[in-house]
């Protein structure tokens, strides 16, 4: 089965083709340019390289979040485009469990943190096991003070990956918590883990259609906060 995987939930941005577990060829890119820029001739760029054409995927797959709200939106807009046009199933994989995929092989408990701002990060623990991720907590938005408190009862040592794995780091660690960054080329967000997380979608019959990919944003943005905000002093 091949899969063509896009990452585009933060700064960072990456595609990748992989045929079933076997990483065919990934581009990667950290360098502040925008996603609307870069992800699609990223992808033109990397079926052209190993020999492909879009028609030859069998899936497309991208991180539906949670994320960047604007990283997300163009993420997902391509592969339903993508989908649309070449009449391909799409998965929609949960960006924190892509990323505890490139720490599994150390098969202890995996930390993926992105920073959602506001004091926040979007966080779901994970525990690797042969290899795979085994999930311990859902996909949620929630404080770093709340998060180290769940980390000290758990009591175990954490290898941090994701944007915010600096950022929960350095502001959890001086409460005695056990720690460890991943190395920077296994930190961050890839299209290579959204692809494996696809594959095990497809394995268990829980694949989209391009009408039914969205983004899974796990919190309101900044817009309709501040319109909420206003309504409730409205009433006031």
């Amino acid at each position: 089965m091949k899969i063509l995987a896009l990452e585009s939930s933060a700064v960072a941005c990456s595609a990748a083709l992989c045929e079933d577990e076997t990483l065919v060829a990934q581009a990667f890119q950290n360098n502040g340019l925008t996603h609307s820029r870069t992800l699609m001739p990223m992808c033109g760029d990397l079926l052209k390289n190993c020999g492909a054409v879009p028609a030859d995927v069998d899936v497309v797959a991208v991180a539906a979040g949670p994320g960047s709200f604007t990283g997300l939106r163009i993420g997902v807009a391509a592969a339903k485009g993508l989908a649309w046009s070449l009449g391909k199933p799409c998965a929609g994989v949960s960006t924190l469990e892509s990323m505890a995929w490139t720490a599994a092989h150390m098969d202890m408990e995996i930390c993926p943190v992105m920073d959602a701002r506001r004091g926040q990060v979007y966080n779901a623990r994970f525990l690797g096991v042969d290899g795979a991720p085994v999930r311990l907590t859902e996909d949620r938005a929630i404080s770093l003070d709340d998060l180290g408190a769940e980390l000290k009862n758990a009591g175990k040592p954490q290898i941090l990956v994701g944007d915010g794995a600096a950022l929960c780091y350095n502001t959890l660690k001086e409460r005695g918590l056990d720690l460890r960054l991943a190395p920077e080329h296994l930190r961050f967000q890839s299209a290579w883990g959204v692809a494996r997380c696809a594959l095990e979608q497809a394995r268990a019959g829980a694949l989209t259609d391009a009408d039914g990919l969205v983004p899974s944003y796990h919190r309101l943005s900044q817009a309709e906060r501040e319109r909420l905000e206003k309504e409730k002093n409205k009433g006031e």
